[in-house]
């Protein structure tokens, strides 16, 4: 990693010319990371290329005119670590090594052409510290090309690539009106050929996919669910249904009105229904139920490379690490949310153990993460910090959990402080069951925030007794306990419509 901490990846795919800048050391946290600036232009350099073919002329002049201005950009911010990559459509070209010469000149720095190996690398290595991912598969869909990766263990246990990339794919299959029946076929066929060799796809249960195409989709599926908007889609299953459902609608408009479709991008729009049927079928062979989209590309992957040890470059544990890392960007107080955590954390056992609750360990873990980004708001303003909170959890992403989980863990801290709990605009993402535990949930943050109103850790454990028809709570604590009692006493009520019990301070 560069002095300044500072790197610029710098990702020449088929459809899209990207510089992404990301900042290490986030938070005084060697592992702390953010990404601080991005531009984009829709090159598609591979436009109009035949197979192994030259590069047209006026892709190659958006090219160049792209990487001027990336050089340009990094030289005025005095970036010295930059490190571009070129994907399928420049390392197939037949006059690559003219390009290469041409385009190095107007960035001023050597450009590396990735290997197919290495581009599905990287692909899985934004993956894996995006997701959970143990075991399954990771799909890379470009421009020009798709990568498959078979994940065993967190590990990479083998890969591939295809020319079925979402351009090369529209160029070959499909025109600019309604897509005939014989087009579909010939297009899906072609596919399922091509997927052949990939025989450990069969079977496999869970898929993560990234890239343009496959974010661009969710997100018009995730708008057809009832969202009033969406805060992105890291974690958002793609369901094989609703992605049917969109190949429907795409398959129906000629390429200029697909952009009419709720979440659709216009400039996707010609390209985006060979995309969506490439998954498709790439979902129908392995028999998984949907795609599980990250916000996270090969410039993650490229990276994470540099940032994180070991083989391969991981987070040990990507949600707590996610969780961490917010927290470390908006300067939260690290010793009081963290002992507020450890005192919700300790209600929540308490009341689990005193069969008050059903709650399992996936909502600990929701209340842990609530509790730990309660207060980051408070980076942009300390008034009404709570709603500040929960729109930096919705915007800012936590790689690891579901969007489900991440409404949850927003809402939560919304209402740290007061309201009345509810879904609101997320009751789409919602489970059964989800009203409650955000009630839940939110009276134990609340709580243990006015446990620790002094900020000074003062009440060290908490312990919950039976007392008549409701609860005591005893406290191992320094010092003088009457903010406390007045604090306990004002959180009665949602306590009470949480808990159905009255709550009292032991003396």
């Amino acid at each position: 990693m560069a002095p300044s901490g500072r790197t610029a990846v710098i990702d020449l795919g088929s459809n899209t010319f990207r510089l992404v800048v990301f900042e290490a050391g986030v938070g005084g946290d060697p592992l702390g990371w953010k990404k601080s600036d991005e531009v984009f232009d829709r090159v598609r350099i591979g436009k109009g290329q035949k197979d192994r073919g030259a590069l047209r002329e006026a892709p190659v002049e958006r090219a160049l005119e792209a990487l001027r201005l990336y050089g340009h950009f990094c030289r005025a911010r005095g970036i010295e670590d930059v490190r571009p990559v070129a994907t399928s459509a420049i390392r197939e070209a037949a006059d690559r090594e003219e390009f290469l010469a041409r385009a190095e000149e107007c960035l001023g720095t050597a450009i590396r052409v990735l290997s197919r190996e290495q581009e599905a690398r990287y692909g899985f290595l934004a993956a894996i510290n995006a997701t959970t991912l143990e075991r399954g598969g990771v799909i890379d869909l470009g421009g020009g090309s798709l990568q498959l990766v078979e994940v065993s263990g967190r590990a990479e246990r083998s890969s591939g690539s295809w020319r079925l990339g979402a351009v090369r794919c529209t160029e070959r299959f499909l025109d600019s009106g309604p897509a005939s029946k014989k087009q579909l076929k010939a297009l899906r066929g072609h596919v399922r050929e091509e997927l052949e060799s990939a025989s450990w796809l069969g079977g496999t249960e869970r898929l993560v996919a990234l890239g343009g195409t496959v974010r661009n989709l969710a997100t018009a599926a995730q708008l057809a669910t009832g969202l009033e908007e969406t805060y992105g889609v890291q974690g958002f299953v793609l369901e094989r249904a609703a992605l049917a459902a969109l190949v429907e609608q795409l398959a129906g408009r000629p390429a200029a009105e697909r952009a009419h479709v709720r979440g659709i991008k216009p400039d996707r729009a010609d390209v985006i229904l060979a995309g969506a049927m490439v998954l498709d079928e790439v979902l129908a062979l392995s028999g998984a139920p949907g795609l599980e989209v990250i916000e996270a590309g090969l410039r993650e992957g490229v990276f994470f490379e540099a940032l994180l040890p070991g083989d391969p470059p991981a987070f040990p544990d990507v949600r707590r690490a996610s969780v961490a890392n917010l927290a470390r960007r908006y300067d939260a107080h690290e010793e009081h949310v963290a002992h507020v955590a450890g005192l919700a954390l300790e209600l929540w056992d308490g009341l689990r153990e005193a069969g008050r609750h059903d709650g399992a360990p996936p909502e600990r873990d929701l209340l842990w993460a609530a509790a730990m980004l309660h207060d980051v708001g408070a980076a942009i303003a300390y008034d009404d910090h709570h709603k500040h909170s929960r729109y930096l959890i919705l915007s800012s992403g936590l790689p690891g959990w579901t969007p489900r989980e991440v409404a949850l863990i927003a809402q939560i801290a919304r209402y740290h402080r007061k309201g009345e709990p509810t879904l609101d605009a997320f009751s789409p993402l919602g489970a059964p069951g989800d009203e409650a535990l955000l009630r839940r949930c939110s009276a134990l943050v609340r709580l243990a925030e006015d446990l620790d109103r002094g900020r000074d850790q003062a009440v060290r454990h908490v312990d919950l007794r039976p007392d008549g028809k409701g609860k005591r709570l005893e406290l191992t604590a320094d010092g003088d306990e009457t903010l406390v009692r007045r604090a306990v006493a004002e959180q009665n009520g949602l306590w009470e419509e949480a808990f159905s019990e009255r709550l009292a301070v032991a003396a």
